[in-house]
């Protein structure tokens, strides 16, 4: 499923169409509905990125256990582990 954004949106909140995409991950992740490993894929960026880019608005990290058994899963598969 893809999400369309219509052009008033993208003018009336003064951002770019990338900008406000990452603004919705953002939130997305404090509230929980996405995990580190996701939002962070979904933002293009890796996990160190985007953490850093978190610690620079002060937004905490959550990281349970289910979030630890996805990365490890990940290197898993990629044969890191």
């Amino acid at each position: 499923m893809s999400l369309t954004l219509s052009d008033e949106i993208v003018q009336s909140s003064g951002l770019s169409e990338e900008q406000l995409t990452l603004e919705i991950i953002i939130m997305l992740f404090q509230q929980e509905k996405l995990s580190l490993g996701k939002a962070s894929r979904l933002a293009k960026m890796n996990q160190l990125q985007f953490r850093k880019l978190l610690a620079s608005r002060g937004i905490c990290i959550h990281y349970d256990v289910a979030e630890f058994q996805e990365d490890l899963k990940t290197l898993r598969d990629k044969g890191w582990i």
